[in-house]
């Protein structure tokens, strides 16, 4: 988070990568550019005041040996034996685990804070007010994010999906009656994120609630580095 290096998801602040000082560019973490693909829109259209987060985040997101360390206990668990924990501070298996990275003295995780603070500067809003749970999931592939946003100006279901529609990188899975909404298994190996489970906040004047999946291997890493590259060939 250092101020002369740019903090980059191109569909959203792609002019950065001319604005770097110190010939550095960084990849913001994954959870991060997932969240931000359908915060971002929205944030333009209404105004962004205050965003809690909520994270559902894949074994792979810890690394192959998290991915396989899911695989073992599995197999484990169906043989009655005894499960082995390395990779994951606990076990993963039918399980969820309420931390990412390492606690801090405020009682978030290094994760949690990355979220808050990376929003702040991708987006341009240093006074935004966001608070996140990251938690990782049984499953190997894509994290999913549950967002809670409240904006300055009136919104409605029906302006959020047309805004979401048009998004750059974004698909709009939002049929609920027909139980269609993002899920890991569709995201997994797909450039785009998905929105879905768009909804009015009932906590918030201007609020609303929706669900975002992406595959945090691609948009949230070598595909974003790859669209950075990109933008700086464009001079």
């Amino acid at each position: 988070m250092d101020d002369d290096v740019p903090l980059v998801v191109p569909e959203i602040n792609a002019a950065a990568v001319r604005d770097r000082k110190r010939g550095i560019i960084a990849n913001p973490n994954c959870t991060t550019a997932v969240a931000l693909m359908a915060v971002y829109p929205l944030h333009k259209a209404f105004g962004l005041k205050r965003l809690i987060a909520s994270t559902y985040q894949a074994a792979s997101g810890a690394g192959a040996k998290a991915m396989e360390e899911l695989r073992q206990q599995i197999r484990a668990i169906e043989k009655g034996e005894p499960v082995t924990v390395k990779a994951l501070p606990q076990q993963i298996a039918y399980n969820v685990i309420p931390q990412v990275d390492v606690f801090l003295d405020n009682g978030y995780t290094k994760e949690e804070m990355k979220l808050q603070n990376e929003a702040r500067k991708i987006m341009s809003l240093p006074g935004l007010l966001a608070s996140a749970t990251c938690v990782r999931v049984p499953v190997l592939r894509a994290h999913s994010v549950s967002i809670n946003a409240e904006f300055e100006k009136p919104v409605s279901v029906e302006k959020a999906r047309e805004v979401l529609s048009r998004a750059p990188g974004l698909d709009l899975m939002d049929d609920p009656a027909n139980k269609i909404y993002p899920m890991p298994i569709l995201s997994s190996g797909r450039d785009n994120c998905a929105v879905g489970r768009i909804r009015k906040d009932i906590a918030f004047e201007n609020g609303l609630a929706f669900w975002v999946v992406g595959d945090q291997l691609l948009k949230g890493a070598a595909l974003n580095a790859i669209q950075i590259a990109e933008e700086l060939l464009k001079g």
